[in-house]
């Protein structure tokens, strides 16, 4: 099965246990409206690529693992989109969860995927002693005092370190995402951190390109947001040229982060490839 099959039920199995006759059916659709259709879903292939290179012996919970990364992504876009961050009224080129179905339950559809990222783990049949490791990564990307809940309360701070902000908002995620793979098929995840920490490095800067350099119908939301909001930005401490060195070397340290495994061929093509295709296209198209 591929990787993106694979991806795709995890997530589907997820929500089906949330939509019952006796759920609230708002809140039920909201919560699926923001995971699907399918954003690029970079975190959960990550995952699902560093288990391949450790062996994947127990594919039901590098599954689970990756569809939890997932969630909790989803989550993240809906409060950043919230009136009282971002106040996005688009996302993946459709309206924001707020915007389809208040902001009410747009809250409330954010936490119950965060909540559901850990209860799906639960019902995994593996390896006991690998379930603790995995629970933990998960809950060490999303909270306090490093995850991404940390990362959002920077915009709420009047000073930020851009890296660390960076670390927290976006990296958490990807950090988790190879650090997953790893321990879900039974391997040390403390030395694929580094892979993930620089990739998830990366995309913020390719994200703060983006959105100063890219277009509304490109990237599927309002673009400008950082400079409008006076967000932290590599944009803004690097300028354009700067920026794209810094993307550049990060994608590079991510590479020469893969610990020596016989799966680390493809995973550099999925850096390298994912690398490409974060660039905006009018840059991209100056650089050729």
């Amino acid at each position: 099965m591929d990787s993106s099959t694979r991806i795709e039920q995890a997530l589907n199995a997820a929500l089906a246990r949330v939509e019952t006759p006796a759920a609230p059916s708002k809140l039920a659709s909201a919560m699926r409206y923001s995971v699907f259709p399918r954003g690029a879903r970079v975190r959960p292939r990550l995952c699902l690529a560093a288990a391949a290179a450790c062996g994947d012996d127990q594919p039901a919970l590098t599954d689970a693992a990756a569809a939890s990364i997932e969630l909790l992504h989803c989550a993240s876009l809906i409060h950043d989109d919230l009136p009282c961050f971002d106040d996005a009224p688009l996302r993946r080129g459709k309206p924001s969860v707020h915007v389809a179905y208040g902001e009410r339950i747009a809250v409330l559809a954010g936490d119950a995927l965060i909540v559901l990222a850990f209860e799906q783990l639960s019902y995994v049949a593996c390896s006991p002693e690998r379930l603790p490791h995995v629970m933990r990564i998960v809950g060490q990307s999303v909270g306090m005092p490093s995850g991404i809940a940390a990362g959002q309360a920077w915009e709420c701070e009047p000073f930020c370190d851009l890296v660390e902000y960076h670390e927290q908002k976006t990296g958490a995620l990807f950090s988790a995402a190879t650090m997953l793979g790893a321990a879900a098929a039974g391997h040390d995840p403390e030395p694929w951190k580094v892979v993930g920490a620089k990739l998830g490095l990366a995309y913020q800067v390719a994200d703060d390109l983006r959105d100063a350099a890219s277009d509304e119908e490109e990237l599927g939301k309002p673009i400008g947001r950082d400079a409008a909001l006076g967000r932290p930005s590599a944009v803004r401490d690097l300028g354009i040229d700067g920026a794209m060195h810094r993307l550049e070397t990060l994608v590079k340290e991510a590479i020469a982060g893969i610990p020596p495994c016989q799966g680390a061929g493809d995973l550099r093509a999925l850096i390298m490839s994912e690398a490409k295709r974060l660039v905006p296209k009018r840059l991209a198209a100056a650089a050729a």
